[in-house]
């Protein structure tokens, strides 16, 4: 596994469980000692973008940290022609967003470690979740309606490092049960279709040895389903229906990880493998022949893979930026943020956008 994927599980035997993308951030502390975020509509440069939605050509949302502590939420939306900066209800210094997700211009979801926010088409408010005190975190969120979403995260116990499951049901956040096979225990992606339909995915680590852990509702329960052999670490996952998603992340000894669902089982599907270190953390599908996957490459450049019904292929090299999230709407747009490392300490915020020919670097 690379250094990040290490540094997770070290976090997390600790007590407390960070994803790549909160990782991220982490890292980012001190990017905006050299010129602090504007005011609410002026667009930051520095900081970092660790997750990115999208409902349609006009309507998008990201989420990262902004500040000298890199604790201060960003939220960020795009309206067809630019992206603005939106008003995140949360004081300096309390949390950082790690994942985000709409199912329209009305109804959107911000998760950071210890908060839940909503979007109801005019202001994003904070919703309360009482599971998130006492070292609870949350690293993803899911939405079908606006009155279904999953949040998923990790929550610190006696005995180690548990799964964390929240749901929404259109009017309060509750814990739902969930799988956790070994002492440390982190999700850090989450999708959903339908009612009766919804993945997380993330990593178990027990006596040093890291596996891939992926969960699966039902309408009833969350099960675990096997995760192919070799894989150390599922980042992320998108769903299509209840027999197509797909989930990337990293394999035992370096390297990326691409799994396929079915509708029976999850197997490895071969890609370009660039490096022993690369990893891919976002993954975003529309059709049978369109989906997204983006990560790093080891060294710290932007890796995208593209698949078209039959194989993954690589998109655009030497991209400068650590891609962290990926949306996709249609075979015509699609998204991807992260950051970049100018210099020693200094983060700056970094998006692209796909416009179904080429992708273009929108970074301020």
């Amino acid at each position: 596994m690379n250094k990040e994927m290490t540094r997770v599980v070290g976090a997390a035997a600790a007590g407390l469980v960070l994803t790549t993308s909160g990782l991220a951030a982490t890292a980012a502390a001190g990017a905006t000692r050299t010129g602090l975020s504007g005011p609410a509509g002026s667009l930051p440069v520095f900081g970092s973008l660790n997750s990115v939605a999208a409902t349609s050509a006009t309507n998008a949302w990201a989420v990262g940290s902004v500040g000298a502590d890199a604790d201060n939420a960003l939220i960020l939306h795009w309206n067809g022609k630019a992206w603005k900066r939106s008003p995140a209800p949360i004081p300096a210094g309390v949390s950082r967003l790690n994942g985000v997700a709409a199912t329209s211009a009305r109804n959107a979801w911000a998760v950071g470690f210890d908060v839940i926010l909503h979007w109801n088409g005019k202001a994003w408010k904070r919703t309360p979740a009482p599971e998130l005190s006492g070292g609870a975190r949350l690293s993803s969120v899911a939405a079908t309606s606006a009155r279904s979403a999953w949040a998923v995260g990790s929550t610190n116990t006696r005995t180690g490092t548990r799964s964390l499951v929240l749901h929404w049901n259109g009017r309060t956040w509750r814990p739902v049960a969930s799988p956790s096979p070994a002492p440390v225990v982190a999700l850090t992606g989450v999708a959903a279709t339908s009612a009766g339909n919804a993945w997380a995915v993330g990593s178990a680590d027990g006596n040093n040895s890291f596996k891939s852990l992926i969960l699966h509702w039902n309408g009833r329960t969350w099960k675990q389903v096997p995760s192919p052999s070799g894989a150390s670490g599922t980042e992320a996952v998108a769903a299509r229906s209840s027999s197509s998603a797909w989930a990337v992340g990293q394999i035992n000894f370096g390297g990326i990880l691409i799994l396929r669902w079915n509708g029976k089982t999850w197997k490895r599907v071969p890609a370009a493998n660039p490096a022993a270190g690369s990893e891919l953390t976002g993954v975003a599908a529309t059709s049978a022949t369109n989906a997204w996957a983006a990560g790093t490459l080891d060294g710290g450049s932007g890796l995208i893979l593209r698949w078209n019904g039959k194989t993954w292929k690589r998109g655009p090299s030497a991209i400068p930026g650590i891609l962290l999230g990926v949306a996709a709407t249609s075979a015509r747009n699609a998204w991807v943020v992260g950051h970049t490392q100018p210099g020693r300490n200094v983060f700056k915020i970094f998006i692209m956008h796909w416009n179904g020919t080429a992708w273009k670097n929108l970074t301020p």
